[in-house]
């Protein structure tokens, strides 16, 4: 019997891939930082699938605008974004992140261009090659408003601030106009309510959609609707070099439209005495204007047999015209009638003023 045995290869070294390098990474203005976005490499070099998380590196140089047109990537290392938190920098494939420049870095390159690139590192040695260079000028921009206060009125949520006189390195310039800045938060228990947020509230990360411009520091928000929850931002706006830029991000205000207004008095009461006619007994008949609210949901009727006391409400559900019939009025007997307003969210007026109506009493038998 021969026998014999194998013995094993020597082990093939497993190499990091090498993440083909970012070609669309794009920096703009945001306030007084630099919002820079791009792609993330789904594959390597030698056309792999990317299955392992990698580190991001961030290059920043400042530069003078004359040379920035033929400026190379940067070579000073702004930061690095370690595997495990490189998830949270990204939204749909696209990586954000916010260079926030500091007041030195305004008083030592004054007039300056800000030149970004990015690259990838699977390992120590395994870099990816730099991105394209993005470059972005960008001017000392008003401090973010830091005093948003929100009310919720009759006819819209009032919005006011104090405009900012600073910016990091000086006196703000003119500020032209604010922008406003809304969402609307999902309502608990529906289908939009995310079952977890970034963060911890919705009011940290939900997107936000400018509504509205203004000129003045202040806002009324007409377009909201009672019983929606709103966030709010304001940002500056200031014209530099022909352009129109924008502040940072005012504190956020959330606040719950709760409509707590009740609607107005009805006006223009009367009430009329109806003889019996064909079969039907007298009565006494009301009316009032129609009320002007947009969210009526009736009306009540009340009677009182004292004058100045409202007395009892009369009908059994709320009334969707402007007219009631009362056909238990006792002849001989004079009532005093006011009518309210409810709205949809149960708010209901003060009283109209007061009108009396009797039935007269039935003239007695001849003897």
């Amino acid at each position: 019997m021969l026998g014999g045995c194998a013995s094993p290869g020597e082990p093939i070294e497993r190499k990091p891939p090498v993440a083909e390098a970012v070609g669309d990474l794009a920096a703009q203005q945001v306030g007084n930082s630099a919002a820079l976005t791009f792609t993330m490499p789904d594959q390597s070099t030698d056309r792999r699938p990317l299955t392992q998380p990698f580190a991001v590196e961030i290059f920043r140089d400042f530069v003078a605008p004359a040379a920035a047109r033929s400026a190379g990537p940067p070579a000073t290392l702004l930061v690095t974004i370690p595997p495990a938190m490189v998830s949270n920098y990204v939204t749909q494939g696209r990586f954000h992140y916010s260079d926030e420049l500091r007041a030195e870095d305004f008083e030592q390159h004054p007039d300056s261009v800000v030149v970004y690139a990015v690259r990838t590192r699977a390992s120590a040695k395994k870099e990816s090659a730099p991105s394209n260079a993005a470059t972005v000028r960008v001017y000392p921009l008003p401090d973010p408003i830091d005093d948003l206060k929100a009310e919720v009125t009759h006819t819209g949520i009032q919005l006011t601030w104090t405009p900012p006189t600073k910016t990091p390195v000086g006196a703000a310039p003119p500020i032209t106009g604010f922008r406003i800045y809304r969402a609307l938060l999902p309502q608990p228990g529906t289908a939009q309510q995310p079952a977890k947020v970034q963060g911890g509230t919705n009011a940290a990360s939900a997107p936000l959609t400018k509504v509205a411009e203004t000129q003045s520091p202040g806002f009324l928000d007409t377009q909201m609707q009672f019983g929606n929850s709103y966030i709010y931002s304001v940002r500056s706006v200031v014209q530099i070099a022909g352009e129109s830029l924008e502040s940072g991000d005012s504190n956020r205000i959330t606040i719950l439209a709760r409509d707590t207004f009740p609607p107005t008095a009805p006006e223009g009461v009367i009430v009329v005495f109806v003889p019996a006619q064909d079969g039907e007994p007298a009565h006494l008949e009301l009316s009032w204007n129609i009320s002007p609210e947009t969210d009526l949901a009736g009306y009540n009727v009340y009677r009182s047999e004292q004058s100045g006391v409202q007395g009892t409400r009369i009908n059994t559900e709320l009334l969707p015209t402007p007219a009631f019939r009362d056909m238990n009025a006792v002849p001989g007997r004079t009532y005093f009638y006011t009518v309210t307003a409810v709205d949809r969210s149960g708010n209901e007026s003060t009283p109209s003023a007061a009108v009396s109506g009797e039935v007269p009493a039935e003239n007695p038998p001849a003897r």
